[in-house]
């Protein structure tokens, strides 16, 4: 029989009474719980006096971030209960069904290194903006870490004392801690397991406080460097390009000169500015040259190829910079600034 004690951790922005549902329901089955008031307004207060019948409300006096409302409960859970027990962040608005959160409990348990996702199948009805945004956040993991997870947004997730350090290392203060965890989890080879739960969205999500510009641009914002620094790149080099084979005539050394300019630009870019790499410069310029002299090579035989097939020189330039984006990306993710 496992002892380990449940703790649900219950990060909370302007929360109503569904909060205190699950708070009773909780109870019922014997989980301890720590709130955080993360810079909820005051007519929150008599919510939050409730809350504090049944566990710990920690206050946050201004609104910092869900990221940093679940350090500040890990922080205090640390330093307040002994080992062994197992965390399970529950988001506050009553759509995590505490069924589905002992599900979680009960596998973190058995695997105590394990981080355990609380998955949605999104079936039934689903608000087209959270279907939307899980689809493409789960493709965007997917190409990013090598790692595949179907549910990436889901608040509910499981693990047991032994990781509480590192869940509290990992950076971002708003919603992208939660994608963090997640990339944090698949560099470091740790093992993350999904536990199929119900899909639930109340008053079609109204209560989520998503700043979808805002929060995507934290969650994809490695990405979006990476496209406007290649962008960038690719308008140096096509304008190069265009410049050569209209003096010269040349294809190829057009395309080679062309590429040799723009492909230090984009190294220097990428190291700095995307990926803040500390990977030793002669280590990764090295292999990003590497990198270059291959793309360069199928580079250079598809513009040949297209162009021989007949299609214009500079609409094939443009045919073939796109096709080798996405395989550019994953090897200087993966391998060249890894980490």
């Amino acid at each position: 029989m496992n002892n380990s004690k449940r703790i649900a951790l219950i990060p909370a922005y302007e929360p109503d009474e569904k909060m205190l549902a699950l708070a009773k329901e909780l109870k019922i089955d014997n989980f301890e719980m720590v709130f955080v008031n993360d810079g909820s307004g005051e007519d929150k207060n008599e919510i939050f006096r409730e809350a504090a019948t049944y566990g710990k409300v920690l206050v946050h006096e201004v609104n910092k971030g869900k990221g940093e409302a679940i350090k500040t409960g890990l922080k205090y859970i640390c330093e307040n209960f002994f080992a062994p027990y197992v965390v399970v962040t529950v988001d506050a608005d009553g759509q995590h069904k505490v069924k589905d959160a002992i599900r979680v409990c009960e596998v973190a348990e058995g695997k105590r290194n394990t981080l355990v996702l609380g998955s949605r199948k999104f079936t039934g009805k689903v608000p087209l903006r959270s279907r939307l945004g899980n689809t493409i956040t789960r493709l965007v993991y997917r190409l990013t870490s090598g790692m595949k997870v179907y549910d990436t947004q889901t608040g509910l997730r499981g693990f047991s004392d032994s990781l509480m350090g590192d869940m509290l290392n990992i950076s971002g203060s708003r919603y992208e801690y939660e994608m963090n965890v997640l990339m944090t989890f698949a560099k470091g080879d740790k093992p993350i397991e999904e536990v199929w739960i119900d899909t639930v969205y109340l008053d079609e999500n109204a209560s989520s406080h998503f700043d979808t510009v805002k929060d995507s641009y934290r969650i994809y914002k490695e990405i979006i460097k990476f496209s406007g620094s290649s962008l960038a790149s690719f308008f140096v080099d096509y304008g190069l390009y265009c410049l050569l084979l209209g003096t010269s005539g040349n294809l190829v050394m057009s395309n080679v000169l062309a590429r040799i300019v723009s492909g230090s630009m984009n190294y220097a870019m990428n190291r700095r500015m995307v990926f803040g790499s500390n990977v030793p410069l002669v280590k990764s310029s090295l292999q990003y040259i590497a990198l270059s002299v291959f793309i360069l090579a199928v580079n250079t035989l598809l513009l040949n190829q297209l162009t021989v097939l007949g299609m214009g020189a500079y609409v094939a330039k443009i045919i073939v910079e796109m096709t080798m984006f996405v395989f550019s990306w994953f090897v200087q993710h993966q391998i060249i600034f890894k980490g």
